[in-house]
């Protein structure tokens, strides 16, 4: 099988902004606090204005308007903030392919983020942990199909059922999106709990044992049978559901709705 770190050596990343890389600093760094992280947010205007679009949008539903991007830490939380600074330094750092509509990606993979940090947050797990590794998960797909235009339409076209994505990947590529996403992140210097929740994603009992990669790989399957929610959480893998520990009848009472994920005005500039 093809090795996704042999691929990556011939295929020339973006830059990460010095902004996204300093926030990607701060996710292994245990002294940084909300001082630190708002101080390198606020160095980037344009970033500081489309967080308090977003944390101001009917998405986060908050009770008032935030103003400063220290009252949007103080009401969201760092953690949150930190997450979305960085997914939209990875919006921002990426281009996007001829035939790859960067919108509908970018609403897909808010979606999965939203249902990782669901899923992630019914188990006492890291839930900006979890949005954050759904929300890059994608980035995999990006970067293949850039190396091998051809293979767009061929992963892509319909039917495809739930996973089936991934499937099609390794059959094409010899590596899936998260495999590729994971030694992206290891480039980008993202702690290695975050590369390895991406590596398993598709495979999460065969492929590095990561609880987080299993919370993704679920947030992912419900991601593609959107329009069936809640009656998708039916057909989850029982081996991963019980791996989790989750309880499939109470989680199908709570299931968010994904639109209330999907909100992508901030990556539209």
């Amino acid at each position: 099988m093809a090795n996704a770190a042999h691929f990556l050596q011939s295929v020339k990343l973006p830059h990460m902004q010095e902004v996204g890389q300093a926030l990607i600093r701060t996710l292994s760094d245990d002294e940084a606090d909300v001082v630190s992280v708002t101080s390198i947010i606020a160095k980037d205007p344009v970033l500081t204005a489309t967080l308090l679009r977003m944390a101001n949008s009917a998405m986060f539903g908050l009770s008032r308007s935030v103003h400063s991007l220290d009252n949007a830490v103080s009401v969201i939380g760092m953690a949150h903030i930190r997450a979305r600074a960085l997914s939209i330094c990875m919006a921002n750092t990426f281009a996007f392919p001829p035939g790859m509509n960067r919108l509908d990606f970018w609403r897909n993979s808010m979606v999965c983020a939203g249902y990782a940090k669901w899923v992630a947050g019914s188990i006492a797990m890291d839930e900006q942990q979890a949005w954050l590794t759904g929300m890059m998960l994608r980035l995999g797909e990006v970067v293949i199909v850039q190396r091998m235009p051809d293979m767009l339409e061929r992963i892509e076209r319909l039917t495809r059922g739930p996973g089936e994505r991934w499937k099609r990947e390794r059959e094409l590529a010899g590596f899936d999106e998260g495999e590729i996403c994971a030694e992206i992140a290891r480039r980008w210097d993202f702690p290695e709990p975050v590369a390895l929740a991406l590596q398993s994603t598709a495979q999460p009992l065969s492929s590095g044992n990561s609880r987080m990669g299993a919370v993704v790989h679920l947030a992912a399957l419900i991601t593609d049978q959107v329009a069936l929610a809640p009656a998708a959480l039916n057909d989850l893998p029982i081996a991963v559901v019980q791996a989790l520990g989750l309880n499939v009848h109470k989680l199908q009472s709570q299931i968010p709705d994904a639109e209330s994920f999907s909100d992508i005005s901030m990556l539209q500039a």
